[in-house]
């Protein structure tokens, strides 16, 4: 591991130069967006972008959520996403007949939580939108994941993710950093959400990276953690304190599974990891390696832990499967949060 590490690592550096060229044609599209030489379109929906810098994680599915949480009591809301590695094509609402390779395994994740959204995929996001307005009984709000660098639609409200650990003021462009336009793009954001920071970052650090993130006018900086529940859920529910004496296979499909893999022991808990690529469609023979390595396990005090993403991709296909939800939790200023997206719904030209 270390070595191959070492290789990705040079392989990176000497990718330099299309790094500079990449950025220099991301930075030619922006411009003529920015300049309305390219057209970007707006729609009488309130539409609020969740998106990034940075390919990877940086926690959109748990901020989608979060805003579905705070909006769903006082409007009918949408979930348009692409569907990242959906096995289908073109646009589809979500219904008892889909399934996460049809949908992609967080829109599939959203719909399942929250069936009273209207939760759709399609890679044109000026289709989906078009087709969500053209509904009988059409939402009142939209939420766009994943759609920053999606120039033809003009957000109404743009939330930019960066995590701590990797804030896109630090990164480069692909491939030799992870930025996937170049860090100025951060202008077209209202609000800055910096993700998964530690719970009890200082208030203190937290003005030492506003001021790195260099906000302008229009925008704020807010901070946020992930925060784990208590309870397994799955095949059963089980509290995360009652698995002191079990044995844990981790199954993993997400782009870092550090954080999660970090609180486990952080609860001294017992465990073996296989991890998986981003968004992985488990075929017959991952899931024979999952069983195999689940039988191996000495104790019969012992269970298969995912996340919410990989479980809506497996369950029914592993016995005694599990999963451990997440939470965004604002550390501060969550009210400042809150009504600052509630009054652009408000005063939106749809719900004016």
């Amino acid at each position: 591991m270390f070595v191959f590490s070492l290789v990705v690592d040079f392989i990176r550096k000497i990718a330099y130069p299309f790094s500079i060229l990449y950025g220099f044609i991301t930075s030619i599209r922006n411009y003529l967006y920015d300049n309305n030489i390219l057209k970007s379109l707006h729609f009488k929906t309130p539409t609020i972008v969740v998106g990034n810098l940075s390919v990877g994680g940086t926690g959109k599915t748990p901020q989608i959520e979060y805003l579905i949480d705070l909006l769903k009591n006082e409007h009918k809301i949408a979930v348009l996403s692409r569907g990242y590695k959906r096995k289908s094509k073109g646009f589809f609402i979500a219904d008892e007949n889909v399934s996460a390779e049809i949908m992609g395994d967080e829109p599939f994740q959203i719909h399942l939580k929250y069936p009273e959204a209207i939760v759709c995929v399609d890679a044109s996001r000026t289709n989906g939108i078009t087709k969500l307005e053209q509904l009988e009984n059409p939402p009142e709000v939209i939420l766009l994941d994943d759609a920053f660098q999606h120039r033809k639609v003009r957000g109404g409200f743009n939330l930019l993710l960066t995590t701590y650990a990797n804030l896109y003021v630090n990164d480069m462009m692909l491939p030799t950093g992870d930025l996937r336009e170049n860090a100025s793009g951060a202008n077209r954001a209202q609000a800055i959400i910096v993700t998964k920071c530690s719970a009890d970052i200082s208030e203190k650090e937290q003005a030492e990276i506003t001021k790195k993130l260099h906000p302008k006018a229009h925008q704020q900086v807010f901070f946020t953690a992930i925060t784990y529940d208590t309870q397994l859920k799955g095949e059963s529910t089980i509290d995360l304190s009652d698995l002191a004496d079990f044995e844990i296979l981790l199954v993993t499909g997400i782009a870092n599974p550090t954080p999660l893999t970090a609180y486990l022991k952080s609860k001294n808990l017992n465990f073996k990891h296989l991890k998986y690529p981003d968004h992985y469609h488990f075929n017959l023979n991952d899931l024979e390696e999952i069983n195999s390595a689940y039988e191996s396990l000495l104790t019969t005090n012992k269970i298969i832990l995912t996340t919410e993403k990989d479980y809506v991709r497996i369950f029914g296909k592993l016995k005694n499967l599990h999963y451990l939800s997440i939470k965004t939790t604002f550390i501060t200023h969550k009210n400042g949060f809150d009504n600052l997206i509630k009054n652009y719904v408000e005063q939106s030209s749809g719900n004016s």
